[in-house]
């Protein structure tokens, strides 16, 4: 008759487990540009961009999260859109740039997609547990709080500013 592990000999292998992971293992996001060319607002130019706000993190960012496992990276991008805003992809979104983002964990990316086809059903953009608010805003007049790196991400796709590789 084998006996089990006992709870502390399972606890000391997921602790060791754990931080072999986090050495090596690496983290990778996807965010989402929603760009809408038809929604200015204020009678501006350029169109507007879907940004959300966490009830967890203070400021105004682009929708996205984690990729989970066997997942596509276009695939978490429509899923987290779909999740934290209500908005759901038309089409593929397409690839902008990925990013390495330390600020997060040392081995972590970010893939920057834009979705420019796209619906917003009725109900869509209400504040859940995870977002307080979402909305679309001019690109050029973004709201106060709006993050320096999604103002970087937006300035590179409007072609203002270099890609960097760096989120």
């Amino acid at each position: 008759m084998s006996r089990s592990p006992s709870l502390v000999t399972r606890l000391v292998r997921a602790v060791v487990l754990s931080g072999a992971r986090w050495r090596r293992a690496m983290t990778l996001g996807a965010r989402v540009a929603v760009i809408d060319a038809g929604r200015g607002g204020n009678g501006s130019v350029g169109g507007s961009v879907l940004l959300v706000r966490h009830s967890y993190l203070p400021g105004w960012y682009l929708p996205g999260g984690g990729v989970d496992p066997g997942e596509t990276l276009a695939a978490a991008a429509c899923r987290e859109l779909a999740e934290e805003t209500g908005v759901l992809c038309e089409a593929a979104p397409e690839l902008f740039a990925i990013y390495h983002n330390a600020q997060g964990h040392p081995r972590d990316h970010v893939a920057l997609y834009r979705v420019s086809r796209f619906t917003v059903p009725e109900g869509a953009l209400a504040p859940n547990v995870e977002i307080r608010e979402a909305g679309f805003f001019p690109l050029a007049d973004l709201p106060e709080g709006t993050t320096p790196a999604t103002r970087r991400r937006l300035a590179e796709l409007a072609g203002a500013a270099p890609v960097s590789e760096v989120w």
